[in-house]
């Protein structure tokens, strides 16, 4: 035991490491960030102990202030203004990403994986570009939600319980983590279904019942994103179908296009299902000859799925797919270094940071189909599309 806990200290002070320059980066300050519109007066309401404002202020994804309550009451104990805010609620996020990618590092240590593999994976958890972004755009809730969401399905074959109150952490912490519901309903065994099912309504259910109850505007505002509003990115499968028009030029590039009329409703209703189909094709297809890891790519699918699905699509959105992406690859593909992990990465920072600038909004949403579309299929088949034979030797091994 004490040689296993020796092994892991390399993996704890890379990963803190990694994490310690994230927050050097990313949380230098918040003005003009969704967190500056969105959030700060609903935590600093909690930071002077002003629960009705808190209340009154919380917004959608209000579940994820009650989990990081305790981290904006804690600058109260120094006299820590909004900034300490800011960076107190974000440590959840960092924290939840640092102990995934150790105990990714841990399982790839134990199956003899080489250590330029293990820093590779430990960067990809700990310190992506679409991580750093989540924290530049006030959102760091994500990083969060993308590592519960990840540790459920770790959890879901041995502890369905314990992946149940997981998965239903990142129901509360926002709502977009619904989409992994079916897959950790998918991965967890049959008799265990509904327990693990229960235990991620209870939680999610406790979490938020107090903004429920008393949260003022929440319940208007959680109904409201069931919609999606006029919000219409260029990173999604829908945006060559919208209405071009005299926009102002925004996120730097020129040619954006008005949301048609008849898509908005439809899309939020479509995102919910395709994980239901897809987890349930799975699990007919699948079950009694996957493989121990084979669910964490169904994950990263569903995740992938909903960002090019969603108009909203933006950088950070992301985050979760690569989180699922990266911890299938490392335990899974034992063959070969984290290619896969690496190109998602490269294409996805290329595409978002540097495609629109030079091609416009239409050719950085030709830009992310070329790709994102091919990576789809590539799932799909991977987890559909072997013979049985070859399904039950993975399985076996």
């Amino acid at each position: 035991m004490r040689a296993q806990a020796l092994g892991h200290l390399p993996h704890i002070a890379l990963a803190l490491a990694f994490t310690a320059v994230m927050a050097f980066l990313g949380l230098v300050g918040f003005a003009f960030s969704d967190y500056d519109v969105e959030a700060s007066a609903a935590f600093w309401a909690l930071r002077t102990g002003d629960l009705e404002g808190f209340l009154a202020a919380v917004p959608a994804y209000g579940g994820s202030f009650v989990l990081r309550a305790p981290f904006a009451w804690a600058p109260a104990l120094w006299g820590g203004g909004e900034l300490a805010v800011f960076r107190a609620v974000s440590l959840p996020g960092l924290a939840a990403c640092a102990g995934l990618a150790v105990f990714v590092a841990g399982r790839m240590r134990e199956m003899g994986r080489s250590r330029l593999d293990r820093v590779v994976v430990l960067g990809a958890l700990t310190a992506s570009p679409a991580a750093l972004s989540a924290l530049e755009f006030g959102h760091p809730e994500e990083l969060l939600g993308g590592a519960l969401c990840v540790a459920a399905v770790l959890a879901a074959r041995r502890r369905p319980i314990v992946a149940g109150v997981l998965v239903g952490l990142a129901v509360a912490n926002k709502p977009w983590a619904l989409v992994a519901v079916p897959v950790v309903l998918a991965a967890v065994p049959v008799r265990s279904a509904l327990p693990s099912a229960l235990a991620c309504g209870g939680v999610a259910g406790a979490v938020l019942a107090p903004l429920l109850l008393f949260g003022g505007g929440f319940a208007e505002a959680t109904v409201a994103v069931g919609d999606t509003g006029a919000i219409f990115t260029p990173w999604q499968v829908w945006f060559l179908l919208g209405e071009p028009g005299r926009l102002p030029p925004q996120m730097g590039m020129d040619g954006l296009r008005h949301a048609p009329g008849w898509l908005m409703p439809l899309t939020r209703p479509l995102i919910l299902t395709v994980p239901v189909v897809a987890a349930g094709v799975w699990w007919w297809r699948r079950r009694g000859v996957a493989s121990v890891y084979e669910p964490l790519l169904l994950l990263a699918l569903v995740l992938h799925l909903r960002c090019w699905l969603d108009p909203w699509n933006f950088t950070y959105y992301a985050l979760p797919a690569l989180l699922a992406l990266a911890t299938w690859e490392a335990l899974e593909r034992r063959d070969r270094p984290p290619f896969l992990t690496l190109a998602f990465i490269a294409v996805h920072w290329i595409t978002f940071e540097h495609a629109g600038r030079v091609l416009g909004a239409d050719g950085a949403s030709v830009v992310y189909l070329a790709w994102a579309l091919p990576l789809t299929g590539w799932m799909v088949h991977r987890l559909l599309g072997r013979s049985s034979t070859s399904r039950a030797f993975l399985a076996r091994g």
